[in-house]
């Protein structure tokens, strides 16, 4: 396959990745052909190849390096010549990693490889038994099932192996490990265990987990970078008693949070001293089995507060910028159910005041790659950090629609060693233009309390039009169980103002037809 429009020959030639090396050759050809005036075929013929190892493999013996002798073209102007040659630039790029781990499951994987995808990276999924049907599985060049160390394990143990996820993406030749959000995100072992196999982790540093992973930790650093914090305590809390001596001292109500991990996990609410036994064993409990660490730190309770974050990338030296901030008040038991960028009728010096505190707090701590700082704010206009959550998060979708920065394409960037201005991450040229909203569809029935609804997917059908983004692992067929998390998938709307992204979230949320199983649509609509 060649192409050229001048003089000079075009040789192109099949690269490790063939669905990448595919994706090149067809966008030098098309803008070749266009350049010289020259019309594609009427028809081509189409074979749909199969994605793995065997495929590239076949296809890099039928097809090597083809030159093609020069011939005559039709002169082409400037700005034609221009845009070839910058597109050629931008295909010829070089790629971050030459293979790439999705070290999670579902939506978020999907996410991560089809970025990869873009950026001409091979790349690598995981899986469960229980998950051995799941759509993340398609989107990869190669998949492994992973083995639980004892059958009798809850299925998401799977995907907290760090020894055996490690191990397979070393000898599957994995370069770069992207561990999306939850599980093994915040992990500052996986983290090191990466490190150790020569593996890039693409996310903060071991140094920058250890501080924020951990909520006490982050909180000490926030009050050493001069952020505003809410009373609470400064190290885990591991009994009953060390919750009863912080009520004592600061009185109710309180809440109860997780010290490991986030999503609402692990949080209880206690306005009454008798419930306080049973919260904290609950929260304990919950934090155990959905991080693997069951200690919890208590803060005072803050009545009614929105709850605001400003999105974060550091690049490990001191340098950060914000990509604006998100409204996530909209919260169904201390999970967040929409989400909105940036936040809607914001103060402007409150705005621009958390902005600072983030970046100074991100800045102090040599932080690297994205991270998200998050802030309560009062009644009284006063905001007061809680966490930073130290990888990408599930409403990432929001942030990237205003900017139009793709975060997880700049995570890989940033984790292989791309500077700021080569990623085109310029703080006075981040902006947000008009809003966005997302909305988590679940298949959790409204009706019964939002019990996780399984069953099979009878009709998937999404909406779509203009300035809607879906982001989801559902097909007609697939079977819900009721291992993971329910989240189906995330509807995210644009618009140029307030009004019209409501319209069109409203209107993408009425034309969706999911069967089968229950879904939380009804309750969005009502929100």
């Amino acid at each position: 396959v060649g192409a050229h429009t001048s003089d000079e020959a075009v040789a192109l030639c099949l690269v490790r990745h063939p669905r990448g090396a595919m994706t090149k050759i067809l966008l030098m050809l098309a803008l070749a052909l266009g350049a010289a005036g020259l019309r594609w075929p009427a028809a081509v013929p189409q074979r749909r190849a199969t994605s793995g190892r065997a495929a590239g493999a076949r296809l890099e013996r039928a097809v090597g390096p083809v030159a093609v002798a020069p011939v005559e073209a039709p002169s082409v102007g400037r700005s034609s010549e221009s845009a070839v040659d910058a597109m050629r630039g931008a295909a010829e790029a070089p790629s971050p990693f030459k293979k790439l781990m999705a070290a999670n499951r579902a939506e978020i994987a999907v996410r991560i490889m089809r970025a990869a995808t873009e950026l001409n990276v091979a790349t690598v999924a995981i899986y469960g038994y229980e998950d051995r049907f799941s759509q993340h599985r398609w989107g990869a060049d190669q998949s492994f099932q992973l083995e639980k160390k004892d059958p009798a394990d809850a299925a998401v143990r799977a995907y907290l192996d760090i020894e055996q996820i490690v191990a397979l993406a070393k000898r599957e030749g994995v370069d770069a490990i992207h561990p999306g959000y939850g599980f093994l995100s915040e992990s500052p072992e996986f983290a090191q265990a990466c490190s150790d196999a020569g593996i890039t982790f693409v996310g903060p540093t071991v140094a920058n987990l250890k501080t924020f992973s951990d909520k006490t930790t982050a909180r000490v650093a926030a009050i050493a970078a001069d952020v505003p914090v809410v009373p609470g305590t400064d190290e885990p809390v591991t009994t009953e008693a060390g919750a009863r001596a912080f009520v004592e001292e600061y009185g109710l109500p309180v809440i109860i949070k997780a010290a490991m991990g986030g999503g609402g996990k692990g949080m209880r609410l206690v306005r009454d001293m008798e419930e306080l036994g049973a919260s904290f064993a609950s929260a304990s409990t919950e934090a155990e089995a959905a991080f693997g660490d069951g200690s919890v730190f208590l803060e005072r309770y803050i009545e009614s507060p929105r709850h605001i974050e400003v999105q974060i990338i550091g690049d490990g030296k001191g340098g950060a910028v914000h990509l604006c901030e998100r409204d996530c008040s909209v919260q169904r038991r201390y999970q967040k159910v929409v989400e909105i960028a940036p936040a809607w009728s914001l103060d402007p010096a409150l705005r621009n005041k958390l902005h600072e505190d983030s970046l100074r707090l991100m800045r102090s701590a040599k932080y690297l790659n994205a991270g998200t700082v998050e802030f309560l704010v009062d009644g009284e206009g006063r905001h007061y950090f809680i966490e930073v959550n130290p990888r990408i998060q599930v409403e990432h979708t929001v942030t990237e629609e205003v900017t139009g920065i793709d975060l997880v394409q700049a995570q890989m960037r940033i984790a292989s060693g791309a500077s700021f201005e080569e990623v085109g991450l310029v703080q006075d040229q981040i902006q947000a233009r008009g809003i966005a909203v997302q909305c988590r569809v679940t298949t959790e029935n409204p009706e019964r309390n939002f019990a996780p609804d399984t069953g099979t997917l009878s009709v998937y059908r999404h909406s779509a039009g203009y300035g809607m983004r879906q982001d989801g692992i559902g097909y007609s067929g697939m079977t819900v169980t009721p291992y993971y998390d329910s989240l189906l998938v995330k509807y995210t709307a644009r618009g140029s103002n307030w009004g019209e992204v409501i319209r069109r979230m409203t209107r993408a949320l009425q034309e969706a037809r999911i069967r089968g199983v229950k879904t939380n649509i009804p309750f969005l609509l009502n929100v």
